[in-house]
Parts: C-alpha cells; sequence; structure tokens
C-alpha cells in the first residue's frame, strides 16, 4: 500500500480481472469514500509501482483508464490528481454519461451514486486485454489497408461470417454471410428495419409495458406504434388480433420473445405457435428481438421466432453485441430476407456509408477464435450469482414492500410494488438520494395505466453494490409503506 495525499491506496482483490483494472477501482472506490478528495495528488507511477510491486506500466494503465473516464487529470510537470470538478461524496457522478450529468445541473438534484440498469452488462467483465490485441491486429489486415471509406453497408465480411456460424450453431438460424447487416447497434437495426418493411404512416404493434427507444425508432421510420398488453405468457395474441380486425394499417408488430423487455417473461410456446399463424395469415412483419440471449440461467435458450417461421413469414430478426461486450461497443447485427435486407442497406448506406471496420474485424476474429464464447460462460455465472444475491437481499429487505419472480434469464429482475405503493413516487425519493431506478410509467405508451412496479437491472453492479442500492432502496421507501 501507499499513502496519497489524504488516503491508503491497496489493490483489491477482484477474480478474474487485469492487475491495471483492480488498481483503478481500488482508486475510484476511495473517491468515492471521500478518502481522496478533488485535487488530491496521487503518487508518482514509479513509486506507487514499486510499493505494490507491479509493472509501472500497469500503474500508468490504471491512471490513463482513470484520466480518460473523468476521475482523474493529468498536469505536465506536476503529476497525476484527482478531478476538481467532482463533488465531494459524490464523485461516482463522474462516471455518468454527459447527457445525465447536465441534465442534473439543470435540475438541480445530484446524479445518482448508484443505479438499477435497465440490464445492460458490467463493461469491467470485458476481455480488455484480448479486445485490445485483436484490435490492434485489425489495423494491419489487408482489409482495412485497402478500405477507401466506401466498404459494403452490411458491414464486415469477416464479421458477418463469424456472425452466420455463431447464430447457425446458438440460435438454430440457418444462414449464410449475405443474410447478416452489421450495425453501430441494436437501435440502427430497429430503425432500418421499420424503414424498410414500413411506408410513412403505416403502424407497427408493440408489447406494453414495453422498450421505449423502439418505440423512438420506429417513430422516427414514420410508422405509427400501438401497444398490445402483455401478460403472464408474454405479448397478448388475441389482443392483436382483435387490434388487426379494425386496424388496416398495421403491418407489423415488434417482440421480445426470449425475456420480455421489461417483465422478463418468456413468450409461451403456444403464444409464440398463434402469433407466428396470424402473422402468416395477415401479412404482418415481425421484427425479433433477441438482445440478451446469452444470458438464459435456468434450462436451455429458447429457440426464436424467425428459427421457426415459414419462408413466406418476414422475420427480421435483431441481436446485440453490445449487451455480450459492454454498453460502450456499439455492434449490432439484423438477419433478414434478401429485398428487406437490401432496403436496410440501401438506407444505412445514406446516413452511415459503412460501420467501424477495425472493430468489426477485431470482435470477428473473438467470434472465431471462441474468445467471445468463453466470455458469454464466464459473465453468464457472475451475472447468475448477481441475480440471485439481489433476490435474496429483496426478499431480506423489502419482501412486505415488493414482489416478484425470479426470472430464468435476462439481466435484471421486474419487482412489483405492494400495497398501493406508488412507484413513479419512490423512484423520485431514491433519485434524491442517490439511486436510480425506473419505474413502471417509464416503459408505458400510456403512463396512467403504468404498472406500479420497477425494472432492477443488476448486472452492473457487483455483490456489495447491489447491497448497498437494496438499502438505498429500502431507506427511501414511501412512509405509507413502512
Amino acid at each position: 500500500m501507499v499513502k496519497g495525499s489524504r488516503a491508503t491506496i491497496e489493490l483489491i482483490e477482484i477474480p478474474g480481472q487485469p492487475v491495471f483494472i483492480r488498481l483503478a477501482t481500488a482508486i475510484t472506490r476511495d473517491i468515492e469514500r471521500g478518502r481522496l478528495k478533488p485535487g488530491d495528488a496521487l503518487p508518482g507511477t514509479r513509486a506507487l509501482a514499486k510499493v505494490l510491486r507491479i509493472h509501472r506500466n500497469t500503474v500508468d494503465a490504471a491512471y490513463h483508464e482513470l484520466t480518460m473516464q473523468g476521475w482523474l487529470v493529468a498536469e505536465a510537470s506536476r503529476g497525476t490528481f484527482v478531478a476538481r470538478d467532482l463533488p465531494v461524496l459524490a464523485t461516482a457522478a463522474a462516471s455518468l454519461p454527459p447527457a445525465v450529468r447536465q441534465a442534473a445541473a439543470r435540475t438541480g438534484t445530484p446524479p445518482p451514486l448508484l443505479r438499477f440498469s435497465d440490464g445492460v452488462p458490467d463493461p469491467r467483465l470485458l476481455p480488455h486485454a484480448e479486445l485490445a490485441r485483436a484490435f490492434r491486429r485489425s489495423l494491419s489486415t489487408p482489409a482495412f489497408l485497402a478500405s477507401d471509406g466506401s466498404d459494403d453497408p452490411l458491414g464486415s465480411t469477416a464479421l458477418r461470417a463469424a456472425l452466420a456460424g455463431y447464430l447457425s450453431q446458438e440460435r438454430g438460424l440457418a444462414l449464410c454471410e449475405d443474410d447478416i447487416i452489421v450495425t453501430r447497434g441494436s437501435q440502427m437495426a430497429l430503425f432500418l428495419a421499420a424503414s424498410a418493411i414500413l411506408a410513412p404512416g403505416q403502424a407497427i404493434a408493440v408489447e406494453e409495458p414495453g422498450y421505449p427507444l423502439a418505440w423512438r425508432a420506429f417513430r422516427a421510420a414514420g410508422a405509427r406504434v400501438i401497444g398490445v398488453p402483455v401478460g403472464a405468457h408474454g405479448l397478448d395474441v388475441e389482443r392483436l388480433a382483435a387490434v388487426l380486425a379494425h386496424e388496416p394499417a398495421l403491418k407489423a408488430v415488434y417482440v421480445t420473445p426470449h425475456h420480455h423487455y421489461p417483465t422478463t417473461v418468456t413468450l409461451g410456446a403456444g403464444h409464440r405457435l398463434k402469433l407466428i399463424e396470424l402473422a402468416h395469415r395477415h401479412g404482418l412483419a415481425i421484427i425479433e428481438d433477441d438482445y440478451d440471449h446469452e444470458y438464459r440461467f435456468e434450462g436451455r435458450p429458447v429457440l426464436p421466432l424467425a428459427a421457426r417461421a415459414a419462408a413466406a413469414t418476414s422475420v427480421v430478426f435483431v441481436g446485440s453485441l453490445s449487451k455480450l461486450l459492454a454498453p460502450g461497443i456499439r455492434l449490432g447485427y439484423a438477419v433478414a430476407q434478401a429485398g428487406v435486407l437490401q432496403r436496410m442497406a440501401a438506407r444505412r448506406e445514406a446516413i452511415d456509408r459503412q460501420g467501424d471496420l477495425p472493430l468489426e474485424q477485431a470482435v470477428a476474429a473473438l467470434l472465431r477464435d471462441g474468445e467471445l464464447g468463453r466470455h458469454a460462460r464466464k459473465a453468464r455465472r457472475i451475472y447468475h450469482a448477481r441475480r440471485d444475491h439481489l433476490a435474496a437481499e429483496l426478499r431480506r429487505h423489502l419482501a412486505a414492500e415488493l414482489a416478484f419472480d425470479v426470472p430464468a434469464g435476462g439481466l435484471a429482475i421486474w419487482a412489483r410494488a405492494r400495497g398501493g405503493i406508488d412507484a413513479a413516487a419512490w423512484s423520485t425519493a431514491a433519485r434524491r438520494a442517490g439511486l436510480e431506478v425506473r419505474p413502471g410509467a417509464a416503459f408505458c405508451l400510456d403512463e396512467s395505466a403504468a404498472p406500479q412496479a420497477f425494472r432492477l437491472g443488476f448486472a452492473n453492479l457487483n455483490e456489495p453494490e447491489i447491497s448497498r442500492a437494496v438499502k438505498m432502496l429500502k431507506r427511501t421507501r414511501p412512509a405509507a409503506a413502512r
């Protein structure tokens, strides 16, 4: 250990993590606890490396990582310091996106110290070294060196070929590289899909509660969005049939059948067959968002609708590599029939001539080498443990206030408020105390009919963080529920 101006810095144990990440985590922990204050000087890299008995480059990598995140600043000829613009004892805010910090500045509410996400992975688990090596290698490949900035709008051939093999093995989809388009995240894929299959003014049915960012993409494509209720077994297909009877402009349906967003329920087998039959009979296109297929903790993952639907039924299958890697790595993809795929590629070319070729080449290498498969298995074990830990903490501290079913998969728990508790009011109180948690109203087209519930994303939090977050939620529960 070594002392900085106000604190003792020591490595902490994070199994499987690179040493520089462990050191960076230790420093941010000391900043969050107030042991390192804004403006405090950190030890020099040589001195810290000597005391901790690690390589100086490791310390330099940790300092660089934290400087890039905004926790530290490097001043020429003076050294490295804790960023002076961090609020005292609320410094976790520095890791939040700038838009969140700016919104907090406008509202006067401090950014949250902890956040139950909507179900995003933990970037601390990313195979940093392997991805960095693959990325460096991709910069010297013939494909990159020969690129003139006008590559295939479908995306890297190498990544599409690797995805074709991966999806054939893991999802039961019979396809080749020409059936896939790679996009900058699944959000782009949803927009391109809607643009390709819907004319302006036509309608798409969506799950309610559901995924608001998908609705935004569909509206941006000129479509009307119509909500269809979700029950214990997923989308209410009978209600969808009733909507079709009086909505001739309804031409598509958007579903998250594997783990419904936000409730995490799986679309039942009977509902799947009825939905496919209904789509075939009425000429409905299906946009299937399989955003977190890798994270199934009990039983085998359910095969996508796209693996069952007949060739005559148009299914656009959308997936995300961001959910497998980290939110900041924007890689998504879509599988579709040739005509739909061509229209998606034409629209993509108008706004984004090609994707991120080096990143796509690097991820293709990780897929081919089996590295992403190993990472998925490791992450699945960790997230399984975090799911169970959150469930145990909720039972321990909030059994009287929240009811929930432990999901078979996915990265969040859908917790229903008991006894008439106002989830939105509870969310506001928690936000003021430094905890961000999204209530049911955030996932509904009609907020007046919103379920009194929360989506508690657990994957981005380790077990101590989950425990702190649950205790913060408990402290801020409405007085009427105490």
